[in-house]
C-alpha cells in the first residue's frame, strides 16, 4: 500500500505536471510521512524488528565454540577465547563467548554452601548435648565485674557461675572445668558441644549495692 502510494502520487505528477505537496495533500497524508515513504520505497516493514549487524556472530562461529568448549570442558571463558584465537578457530571477545555459552546452558553456576545465617539455633533435645558460655558485666558500687555463666542448651538451666574481675581464656577453661566436675560425664552421658550464648557480644550491666 505505502509504494503504490508512493508510485501513484510520482505518475499522476509527471503527466499532470502538479506538484508533490498538492498530490499530498488531497490523500491526506501528511508531507513528512510521504517523504518517510519514499526513502523506504521497496524496503519490507520491519516492524522495530533486529537489524542484522556486521559484528554478529554467525551460526557456525556459535558451533565452533561450543564445540571448542566440549573438547575443553574444564577451562574457563576467558582462557577459552585466547585459545580459539591460537588454535585459529574463531575470534571473538570473552564476552561473546559468555553469551554463547550461557545461551547453551555450558556454564555451570557456583554451587556453594547454603549459609545458616538467620535461620535460628537448633535447640538440643536432651540436656548436657550443647552448653552455652555467657559473660555479662557486673557493676558493683562502681567496679565492674565479669559474671561468667554455664547453660544448659535444653533446659537453660544455670550449671555454674562465677564472677571475677578479668576474663581471658584461662578464666574461661577454668569454669568450664568446674562445670564438667559438677557434672561428670556419666552423669551426663556424653560430652556435649560448646557454644556462645546471644548477649555474649551484647554487654548488660547489672547495678547492684553492697550492704
Amino acid at each position: 500500500m505505502r509504494d503504490q502510494v508512493v508510485d501513484f502520487v510520482r505518475r499522476w505528477s509527471e503527466k499532470t505536471e502538479i506538484s508533490v505537496g498538492r498530490f499530498i495533500h488531497w490523500l491526506g497524508v501528511t508531507a513528512s510521512k510521504f517523504y518517510n515513504w519514499r526513502e523506504r520505497y521497496g524496503r519490507v516493514n520491519e516492524h522495530n524488528g533486529w537489524v542484522p549487524r556486521d559484528f554478529w556472530l554467525a551460526p557456525w562461529e556459535k558451533e565452533a565454540i561450543i564445540g571448542f568448549h566440549l573438547k575443553n570442558p574444564l577451562e574457563g571463558y576467558r582462557r577459552l577465547t585466547f585459545m580459539m584465537l591460537d588454535a585459529d578457530v574463531v575470534a571473538v571477545s570473552p564476552a561473546s563467548v559468555w553469551r554463547v555459552l550461557k545461551q547453551a546452558g555450558l556454564l555451570s553456576r557456583w554451587r556453594g554452601k547454603s549459609a545458616r545465617k538467620g535461620t535460628g539455633f537448633e535447640q538440643p533435645l536432651a540436656p548436657h548435648q550443647h552448653w552455652h558460655v555467657d559473660v555479662s558485666y557486673i557493676n558493683l558500687s562502681g567496679t565492674f565485674y565479669y559474671l561468667c555463666s554455664v547453660l544448659d542448651g535444653c533446659s537453660r538451666f544455670l550449671l555454674h557461675w562465677d564472677l571475677r574481675e578479668s576474663m581471658k581464656e584461662a578464666d574461661i577453661e577454668m569454669i568450664l572445668e568446674r562445670a564438667t566436675q559438677k557434672y561428670p560425664e556419666p552423669s551426663r552421658g556424653s560430652s556435649p558441644t560448646m557454644g556462645r550464648s546471644s548477649s555474649r557480644e551484647t554487654s548488660r550491666s547489672l547495678f547492684a549495692s553492697r550492704e
